[in-house]
């Protein structure tokens, strides 16, 4: 029997690089959001042995580089299972578009592996064999808007928002997430302001941007203190308050300038009554969250007129993310 699960998409909602560890990875501060955009994937357990992984999208790898070739490989080992593991992809989703596709992938057939076995990973070793894979795995083991940091497999749930809609603006271009740390590294080696003292400094001040939003999150229908965490009246939206933090992403530092078309997808944006525009990942996917879906719509209409791909679709609370996984 074949077990076939949605597989979400998320946005940063911020990313701070901080220094290179000895590990090799940089340091990582970042706010992931789950969105309702997925892909599909199907997972069966036959009799036999190995691994096979089909998908139509010749971009995507069907040998052990695939993240659900790693993830089910390891869990196998774990869950002392045998038999033949097919994993067919739908792919909807930009393949190295910063939309965490195949990290996504790999959570949905670690979860689809489980259902076909009818057998269980206990919580910490599902996140342990997720951070082995990849960063950016655990965050799909929670769902709706999530801490990250660490090299950004380290993971926290934080309260769950509202959904708000989002336009995703898809550019037909390929960022190499290796290539944009490096050209980061370049800059921070030509630009004598970040030291390494910088570098903890700059975290820092995520961590108390993210605290000082925290502080104002209601709880229980009632709000921690009684202003935004950016002072005046509460906002609308706790979402588009967190935002209003003045987060960034990095990553628009170096990948802008290489692709100045990517910079004009969210100048686009930006003159489209976005609240909040910014690249996600290391691109080139290009989001912006708005108040309403009509002026969702509007947006992407625009950007399609200026040759981008776009799509409306909105944010995904964690209620919602694992409500669409127990189909």
């Amino acid at each position: 029997m074949s077990i076939s699960l949605t597989s979400f998409a998320k946005i940063n909602l911020g990313l701070r690089i901080g220094r290179l560890r000895s590990d090799g990875f940089h340091e990582l501060r970042t706010v992931y959001q789950t969105i309702a955009l997925h892909d599909i994937v199907s997972v069966s357990v036959e009799p036999g042995s190995g691994i096979e992984i089909r998908c139509d999208d010749p971009r995507v790898p069907l040998d052990s580089t695939n993240t659900c070739f790693r993830i089910v490989d390891r869990a196998m080992q774990a869950l002392k299972a045998r038999g033949r593991v097919v994993i067919e992809i739908e792919k909807r989703l930009p393949v190295q578009g910063g939309l965490g596709g195949a990290s996504g992938n790999a959570v949905a057939a670690l979860l689809g592996l489980e259902r076909a076995l009818r057998k269980k990973l206990p919580v910490p070793e599902r996140l342990r064999i997720a951070a082995e894979v990849g960063s950016d795995l655990p965050l799909f083991f929670i769902g709706g808007t999530v801490l990250g940091v660490s090299r950004g497999e380290e993971v926290y749930p934080m309260p769950d928002l509202p959904a708000i809609p989002c336009v995703v603006a898809l550019p037909e271009i390929a960022v190499s997430t290796p290539k944009a740390f490096a050209d980061w590294d370049s800059l921070c080696g030509d630009n004598a302001k970040l030291t390494p003292s910088t570098h903890s400094d700059r975290m820092l001040e995520f961590s108390r941007e993210i605290s000082a939003w925290l502080s104002a999150v209601p709880i229980a229908g009632r709000r921690r203190s009684g202003v935004s965490a950016i002072g005046g009246g509460r906002a609308e939206n706790l979402l588009l308050d967190l935002v209003r933090t003045g987060i960034e992403n990095d990553f628009e530092k170096v990948v802008f300038p290489k692709y100045p078309e990517m910079r004009e997808v969210k100048r686009v944006l930006e003159q489209s009554g976005v609240r909040y525009a910014s690249l996600s990942g290391s691109g080139s996917a290009i989001y912006g969250l708005f108040n309403s879906r009509e002026r969702a719509a509007a947006a992407a209409k625009k950007l399609t007129r200026h040759g981008t791909r776009a799509v409306v679709t909105s944010t995904f609370t964690r209620q919602q993310y694992w409500k669409a996984f127990s189909h």
